[in-house]
């Protein structure tokens, strides 16, 4: 099976500082890094470095094709992902000495997506093909009726987080993936607990207290590795990323959730979203020596 991921393509602006600016105050970068993020891409390469078929469908601006090589490079098929006039979306990203980051959003081509280019985008998608979307693009609600009139099976980064939209999706999708915060904001948004959403899996992640994984049949669990974290900027699209690709090859959850946090692990010790996801042979090494 496929995963088609309707994602963001952001250029991330990464300035590492000794601590968040406050309000007013003009503060000096430590350093400066530009490179490839946008939660859709992140997941995307994730995916494809947990050797997941995946397909990006995405939208970029004219100037960025170094964007393409960094997406196919890393395995991506990136023949849904169309070159428009609208300049590429961004983010300006403050990293502070614990790790910790605060992100600045700039939607940019992500937010163009009209009903034929969706319709295009999944007219070969297969029945039980995934479909993974976030909320850094616009017109989802097509995306998810044309993916349904498919028979897809559809994953739902709920990220950045709306609690009254995550709400009203839940009943469209087959999982969700929010951190331990938004799952508390989701229940009293639904007015449901979470392990009785209207959803086949519900997956929290919950940082240093690991994840779990919410299903009919039952709830799966996985501790988190100890690391020395430098980054946290896209580890939980990391993380997304290998349990999804392991789930789409029939991988039990609770190994699955297993070679996710491994994966994470590595992703925080190193500085960078897109760039600092391992790939498979990493995570296989990690879990040998972290068994």
């Amino acid at each position: 099976m496929s995963i088609i991921n309707f994602g963001s393509i952001n250029i991330d602006y990464v300035h590492r500082v000794p601590h968040f600016p406050q309000p007013g105050e003009t503060l000096a970068a430590i350093s400066f890094e530009k490179g490839l993020g946008g939660k859709g891409a992140n997941q995307s390469i994730a995916i494809a470095r947990a050797k997941g078929d995946i397909r990006h469908f995405g939208q970029i601006g004219q100037d960025d094709g170094w964007v393409l090589d960094i997406l196919k490079d890393a395995g991506v098929n990136i023949d849904k992902v169309a070159v428009t006039d609208t300049p590429t979306g961004h983010a300006i990203i403050y990293v502070d000495d614990h790790g910790e980051n605060n992100i600045v959003l700039n939607g940019g081509a992500n937010q163009n997506f009209t009903d034929d280019a969706i319709e295009a985008a999944l007219a070969e998608a297969n029945a039980n093909d995934w479909l993974l979307f976030q909320n850094e693009t616009n017109n989802v609600d097509h995306a998810l009726k044309t993916a349904q009139q498919r028979g897809m099976k559809i994953a739902y980064a709920a990220a950045p987080f709306d609690a009254q939209r995550a709400a009203s999706i839940i009943p469209h999708v087959d999982l969700i993936a929010v951190n331990e915060i938004e799952a508390q904001q989701l229940a009293q948004a639904s007015g449901k607990p979470i392990d009785q959403l209207e959803c086949d899996y519900v997956l929290v992640t919950k940082g240093e207290k690991g994840a779990e994984l919410r299903t009919p049949s039952g709830t799966f669990t996985s501790a988190s590795f100890k690391v020395d974290a430098i980054d946290t900027t896209g580890a939980g699209d990391t993380f997304l990323g290998f349990f999804l690709a392991e789930l789409d090859k029939g991988t039990e959850p609770e190994k699955a959730l297993k070679i996710a946090s491994a994966a994470s692990a590595i992703q925080v010790t190193r500085l960078g979203a897109a760039s600092a996801i391992p790939t498979y042979d990493e995570v296989q090494t990690f879990l040998e020596t972290h068994s």
